[in-house]
């Protein structure tokens, strides 16, 4: 199996479409999370341990694709921001939803874009919050691409890693690959949920913020 499906992906990385085609499924992926940018990026840096494709090249088309898929979500946030503020009554758990939103942005924006990028649901749920709160477009852009450049380079160097410990088995390398990121969010999905945990037992009103923010 790994001798029929192995030429077909040294095929696929060999070409110099792939940039492009790194640089697409990450943009679409800022708004439509089911696309697969992430394996894709993995994907490519373990073949680029081999030399084809460049990992410099790979990390620019993720991050500038990431990017601008953060910025298409956060425009669309922005055009259905003034509608969902319209029906957002005063004192409505709506209207209070947007409001923690919104402060949590203002706050901890930094953290918040940064953080959300590892996981896909997230940074699509908070760039579309972002543009729909009216969030400073200025201070998106500037944390959105420090978030974009840190997940590709994170992307392509856990491939690369993965390809140069099976330099003989590309195959095997992208698994470890996976593997890595696939423990990295776990992590950091458990962490978020050990710290959660004594705020359950304050009031309800407090969980609640607390989970929004």
């Amino acid at each position: 199996m790994t001798d029929t499906i192995l030429p077909y992906l040294e095929d696929l990385v060999a070409s110099p479409w792939l940039y492009l085609v790194l640089f697409a499924l990450a943009a679409i992926d800022g708004f439509f999370p089911i696309v697969p940018s992430e394996t894709s990026v993995i994907t490519a840096g373990v073949f680029a341990a081999t030399g084809v494709p460049e990992l410099a090249l790979v990390i620019l088309a993720a991050a500038l694709g990431a990017f601008a898929g953060d910025q298409a979500s956060y425009w669309l946030g922005r055009l259905s921001g003034p509608r969902l503020y319209a029906r957002a009554v005063a004192g409505s758990r709506r209207r209070a939803a947007l409001d923690r939103a919104q402060h949590s942005l203002d706050t901890r924006g930094a953290m918040i874009i940064l953080v959300a990028r590892y996981f896909p649901g997230a940074r699509t749920a908070v760039t579309l919050t972002a543009g729909a709160v009216n969030y400073r477009w200025s201070r998106f852009t500037v944390f959105g691409a420090g978030a974009a450049v840190a997940w590709g380079v994170y992307c392509g160097l856990v491939g690369y890693v993965g390809g140069h410990a099976f330099e003989g088995n590309p195959l095997k390398g992208l698994l470890l690959g996976l593997g890595v990121a696939a423990v990295v969010t776990l992590a950091a999905e458990g962490t978020r949920y050990v710290r959660s945990r004594p705020r359950r037992s304050e009031a309800p009103s407090s969980y609640t913020s607390s989970a929004r923010a």
